[in-house]
């Protein structure tokens, strides 16, 4: 029943208002009917994106292909909310889940180049308005080990927040008090020791941030990274502005709308979570950092981003996003999932090709393999 429903609810949506919003875009059409699954079933044959959507009861994704460290397209497949006619395109908003880290970690790399603090430097120099846990092991509680998960910190991650609900301070979030939904942050290792991925690491790595700037995290990240890179529809705002339009509402795994009536969560532990962006300026973010990389220092230096890109000890993040692959096959990946929301990033450091897939569902994460997989078939095609 679970699948029956999830074809039928979806199919309302997709034939109300499914379309490749993208027309005139050869990489998202050739994608959009190419998609390779997983095996299951004996299923191994290029699929439509349509059909996929309709099977994982996906309503709308997004996606962006960079090329050669330029963002080539980016477009739109479906509707906002199942039932609607509002169509997704490039600009609609998404939640990014844990991507929204990589774009923190960005903003901390910038506000070392501007001189405002150290990636290195024990954050306890930094913090004026919490302190650390008693009884620290001994090490350095660093910018970069926290960006890295290798901190020693517990906390995966976070539960959302339904309309109307009360969201906790950052504060309320380290210590672990209502609302926060878990309890404080702690020590799990000694510095630099153990990997463990840990989005209230990226909580205190927010605190820093503010605490340095003396500035709300989603104003700072806007004034010194959003606005510069032209990212001017993202924000780290939680809950979005009421007068915000083209967003993505949520849907969970049977297709179904959630957080009625407003349609979307929040997501307060903004650094780890919060962030909400479209194909469009993701697909511009992967592509600075491919330029950046590459020795054009736009809006970061060559010098941070190439040390981002390293992984850090002894974890297989960089101090930022996921790193896979050495030499001529390094890559940065970062998947982000919150309750009802899936996202995807990757980039390619030699080829500088690279793949932004957002989507408004709980299984998002079953369709975007599935989008990866036939992207990677097809890349080195020409049109």
């Amino acid at each position: 029943m679970r699948k029956v429903y999830k074809l039928f609810a979806c199919a309302i949506g997709l034939l109300i208002g499914f379309t490749a919003n993208a027309s005139d875009t050869p990489w998202l059409d050739a994608i959009s009917q190419n998609l390779v699954s997983d095996g299951i079933f004996g299923l191994s044959e290029p699929l439509t994106l349509e059909d996929r959507m309709l099977h994982h009861g996906v309503p709308g994704v997004a996606i962006a292909v960079i090329r050669d460290g330029q963002l080539a397209e980016a477009g739109g497949f479906g509707v906002l909310q199942v039932g609607s006619s509002d169509p997704v395109n490039a600009e609609t908003l998404f939640s990014m889940g844990s991507v929204s880290k990589v774009v923190a970690a960005i903003l901390a790399h910038r506000m070392q180049a501007e001189g405002l603090l150290s990636l290195d430097i024990d954050v306890r120099h930094y913090l004026n308005s919490w302190q650390l846990p008693q009884n620290a092991p001994e090490g350095v509680v660093s910018l970069r080990r926290l960006l890295s998960h290798t901190a020693g910190f517990n906390i995966h991650g976070f539960a959302d927040f339904e309309p109307g609900a009360a969201l906790p301070t950052i504060y309320d979030t380290l210590n672990g008090v209502r609302p926060a939904r878990h309890g404080p942050l702690r020590f799990i290792a000694a510095p630099g020791e153990h990997y463990q991925y840990s989005g209230g690491g990226y909580t205190l790595a927010q605190l820093v941030m503010t605490d340095v700037a003396q500035s709300p995290f989603p104003d700072l990240a806007r004034q010194k990274l959003l606005g510069p890179m032209g990212m001017h529809r993202s924000t780290y705002q939680n809950p979005l502005p009421e007068t915000t339009t083209n967003v993505a509402k949520a849907h969970n795994g049977w297709g179904r709308p959630v957080a009625l009536p407003r349609g979307y969560e929040a997501m307060p532990e903004m650094a780890a979570s919060g962030l909400w962006s479209s194909a469009q300026e993701m697909g511009t973010l992967v592509s600075l950092l491919i330029q950046s990389y590459r020795g054009d220092d736009k809006f970061l230096p060559p010098t941070a981003t190439q040390m981002m890109m390293q992984p850090v000890y002894p974890g297989e993040h960089g101090s930022g996003p996921r790193i896979e692959g050495e030499g001529d096959e390094k890559r940065f990946i970062h998947g982000g999932a919150n309750n009802s929301y899936r996202a995807w990033i990757e980039g390619h450091l030699k080829t500088g090709h690279g793949l932004v897939i957002l989507t408004n569902s709980t299984d998002g994460d079953a369709l975007y393999r599935e989008i990866r997989r036939g992207w990677r078939a097809i890349e080195s095609q020409e049109f």
